[in-house]
């Protein structure tokens, strides 16, 4: 493998899809092992080797081991500057980083029960008032990026897209594709557009993924 960057996790994870839609951006080569859900089980003593938690996707470079998605993509952008991804500048760095962060503890949450319900079918997320409630909190959260984009009329973090928009797209086309009754959110439809016309984002969000 050499210094090639190694990539473990199928392409169907949206955090693994973060990872590949930044090196997109980055263009940093790179090679990819399936593993999760319909592949070897992230439960195997070699992945569990590398992440304790079982959780794509972890990468293996130069530098070692490395996991958790938003910490991943940080990273690489840290290997292969791009002020535009995320500025050096501490103030910009930091409104791009806390909208990372919203989309990992706010944003992420709130779409669990109904995900699973009504994309996955999973039979232990059927309950009808816990599905109201998960619909009516992701439908919040997205409202809450309705407001910033409103604010900004562009991207999430300003005028420029940065690697916090390659977390929300992808949040954003979720959202876009479960089957659900939605509120009209103009500046977020805006976004939705803007984004699909990003080769990463045809690549990564268009292309066959929920």
């Amino acid at each position: 493998m050499g210094n090639t960057l190694k990539i473990l996790g199928r392409t169907s994870s949206i955090n693994v899809r973060k990872v590949l839609w930044t090196c997109q951006e980055l263009a940093i080569p790179y090679e990819r092992e399936d593993w999760g859900i319909g592949f070897t089980p992230t439960q195997s003593p070699r992945f569990l080797a590398l992440n304790p938690n079982a959780q794509v996707p972890v990468i293996i470079d130069e530098n070692g081991v490395l996991w958790e998605s938003n910490t991943i993509c940080r990273y690489l952008v840290g290997l292969h500057p791009c002020d535009d991804l995320l500025p050096a500048e501490p103030a910009a760095r930091a409104r791009v980083e806390q909208w990372m962060d919203w989309q990992a503890t706010e944003l992420n949450p709130s779409w669990g029960y109904a995900f699973h319900a009504l994309v996955r079918k999973n039979p232990d997320f059927q309950d009808p008032q816990r599905l109201e409630a998960g619909v009516r909190g992701w439908n919040a959260k997205m409202g809450l990026l309705e407001q910033q984009l409103t604010r900004t009329d562009a991207y999430v973090a300003g005028n420029t897209f940065t690697l916090a928009d390659i977390l929300i797209g992808l949040s954003a086309h979720r959202w876009q594709m479960t089957p659900m009754e939605r509120p009209s959110y103009p500046a977020v439809s805006a976004y939705y557009a803007r984004l699909s016309q990003r080769p990463g984002f045809q690549t990564f969000a268009l292309d066959g993924h929920d």
